[in-house]
């Protein structure tokens, strides 16, 4: 895939999308691509994840680890990135991603991704907005439950004090 290509699907990806075309260029150009062929094992669950996966072409299967093996949770394809989270800090894959015949992907490491906001700190800036905005939006859906919780938990407490004085 040319450069011109790999640019044009990274700024597809939304964590990417307000980066300059010249950011994205120095991305696509400084970050790994690779090949898979059908089958083959992209990253493994609960493997150290050093970074983000664009698929560039192709088709990946996301698999968890359940009693009968592996089973098929979701199908992403081209412009999907994964490991978003691994772009900004440590963590873990959360399951195993396999190539569904011949995928290309973008591999971009956090150490790569790290220079680029160290470098162009106005894209922190946004970076840290979209996940602020993110979170809010989380903590909002959140919410509900937690009220609900609270009120089995009161639901609870007023059972097991009747019970208790059932039981004198």
């Amino acid at each position: 895939m040319s450069l011109a290509q790999d640019i044009a699907i990274l700024k597809q990806i939304p964590m990417l999308s307000d980066f300059q075309d010249d950011q994205l260029r120095l991305l696509a150009f400084s970050a790994e691509s690779m090949e898979y062929q059908d089958g083959q094992c992209l990253f493994d669950e609960g493997e150290r994840a050093d970074g983000g996966l664009v698929i560039t072409s192709g088709s990946v299967s996301l698999k968890t680890k359940g009693e009968d093996g592996f089973e098929e949770v979701d199908q992403v394809g081209e412009g999907t990135l994964l490991g978003q989270t691994a772009l900004l800090t440590e963590n873990k894959r959360p399951c195993r991603a396999e190539a569904v015949g011949t995928v290309t992907i973008i591999r971009i490491r956090r150490a790569l991704f790290k220079r680029m906001i160290q470098e162009y700190p106005e894209l922190a800036q946004r970076l840290f907005e979209q996940h602020s905005l993110k979170y809010r939006a989380t903590i909002a859906a959140l919410r509900p439950i937690g009220e609900k919780m609270s009120e089995l938990e009161q639901l609870n407490a007023e059972r097991r004090v009747r019970d208790d004085a059932k039981g004198e």
